[in-house]
């Protein structure tokens, strides 16, 4: 569905990534795990397009998505759920899930109620400021909000940062079932045992260059990664 070839990006002249090479089959959740500052959000942002590219190719679903608009990538399909929630915080819950079907033609009242059961806490405050909400509630926003789009290919960055454990067991629940639904999930995640655990496959990113990637059982299980990510 997607893949990525010999990506190069960074900030000014401050070069993050550095050759990345990766891909997502369709159906697939696929987790991308490093320190901080390994370039994973750029990772995220150059594949959403809000992020440039110096050099390197994408691909998604055959088509070449390098000098795509990020408008245009929504369009087919590719939907990002930023780092830090960003939820617009003066509308209402309602129309903050409204807006993520901004590109549909209609929003279908079924897609909205499907968001509400799997986030009941959504309707019950659906009326609300979005920035009255916990930050939790925020995140299950910002999830809802993305799936309102439709989405083929969801890029999930951080969603459990910052939580309570219970509303990280939801979330990660959450997201097997958008697995279930058909949809395509590329996941950052810095609760790397609780992400390879849902994954299919899973890339090690390490100062901007890919270090390892394989299925996610055989990256939980090598010795480095359990040390470094796992604290095993």
């Amino acid at each position: 569905m997607l893949e990525v070839k010999g990506l190069t990006g960074g900030y000014g002249r401050i070069e993050v990534l550095h050759g990345v090479d990766a891909h997502i089959s369709a159906g697939e959740i696929v987790t991308l795990i490093g320190a901080n500052g390994a370039g994973k959000t750029t990772l995220m942002r150059i594949i959403s397009g809000v992020q440039p590219l110096i050099a390197g190719k994408i691909t998604f679903e055959g088509a070449d998505f390098t000098a795509l608009a990020p408008h245009k990538r929504v369009a087919a399909g590719i939907i990002q759920v930023p780092e830090g929630r960003q939820v617009f915080r003066p509308m209402s819950v309602e129309d903050n899930l409204r807006l993520g079907a901004y590109r549909r033609k209609r929003t279908p009242d079924a897609d909205l109620e499907r968001v509400y059961a799997m986030f009941p806490i959504l309707k019950d405050k659906r009326h609300l400021a979005a920035g009255g909400l916990s930050g939790g509630q925020q995140q299950m926003l910002a999830i809802g909000r993305a799936i309102m789009g439709n989405p083929k290919l969801l890029l999930l960055d951080e969603p459990s940062m910052g939580l309570a454990p219970i509303i990280v067991a939801q979330i990660f629940d959450v997201i097997r079932q958008l697995k279930a639904m058909g949809i395509t999930i590329f996941l950052v995640e810095q609760n790397a045992s609780a992400a390879l655990a849902i994954s299919d496959r899973a890339y090690v990113l390490e100062t901007g260059r890919v270090a390892l990637s394989g299925p996610a059982r055989e990256i939980a299980g090598n010795a480095d990664v359990r040390k470094a990510y796992l604290g095993i």
